[in-house]
């Protein structure tokens, strides 16, 4: 039987402003299991992003139960949350975030420092060449391709041996091409090494991709056929 790594129950996340409250997501149910794909789709504003940092452990929940491998998290507290991020989640963004001034092999080694792992240039090498970047380990963010920034970045993930990888619209700032490329990795990752992957996207065509697709709409998880998507 297939170990649940992440487990939602009546999962809500409301944010508080001055005026007003925003519920973000609410009364999520959600198992996500060893060696699952999972596409989460919605369009802007559905809650996709609220709901991978939530059980990401990037933000701490409102209301309801969130469980990381077995464990109840829903109060944690944040160095609790912290280590839990620098161990077993890992994440790609939008966006990259790759530090400018470090070459791309400097990049993909920050998350061992952080995690007080071992700083292994070789894994970090080897993650590299498995993106497809073995030739561009010594290449500053300025001197890559956006496909390839994303790739040092996918690479900086894979590099603590993650139980899950979450990826918030990873194909986001991509031409086509790339985005496919982006997603032929995700596909190979999972059905490869067994990698547990949920990534949030817009794109129908690249959600379908994977093994399970979730539909997010008004920050709740809606039956396919309802969806405007």
């Amino acid at each position: 039987m297939k170990e649940c790594i992440i487990k939602a129950e009546k999962l809500t996340k409301t944010y508080k402003l001055p005026a007003e409250k925003i519920l973000a997501v609410r009364e999520i149910d959600l198992d996500i299991y060893d060696g699952d794909f999972i596409a989460i789709m919605g369009p802007s504003g559905s809650g996709k992003t609220t709901l991978l940092d939530s059980i990401g452990c990037l933000t701490t929940i409102s209301e309801g139960k969130l469980f990381i491998l077995g464990k109840d998290v829903s109060r944690a507290k944040e160095s609790t949350l912290v280590t839990i991020r620098r161990r077993f989640i890992s994440f790609v963004f939008q966006d990259f975030l790759l530090i400018p001034s470090l070459t791309a092999l400097e990049n993909v080694l920050l998350p061992l420092h952080f995690a007080r792992l071992p700083q292994e240039q070789r894994k970090a090498v080897e993650v590299l060449k498995r993106v497809g970047l073995g030739h561009r380990v010594n290449h500053l963010p300025s001197q890559l391709s956006g496909g390839e920034k994303q790739r040092v970045s996918i690479a900086r993930a894979l590099v603590i041996s993650p139980k899950l990888l979450l990826a918030d619209e990873p194909t986001g700032n991509l031409d086509t091409k790339n985005s496919q490329e982006i997603f032929d990795i995700f596909k190979q990752l999972n059905e490869q090494d067994g990698l547990t992957i949920v990534v949030a996207t817009h794109n129908s065509k690249l959600g379908s991709l994977a093994k399970r697709m979730i539909i997010i709409q008004d920050g709740r998880i809606i039956p396919r056929e309802k969806s405007i998507l």
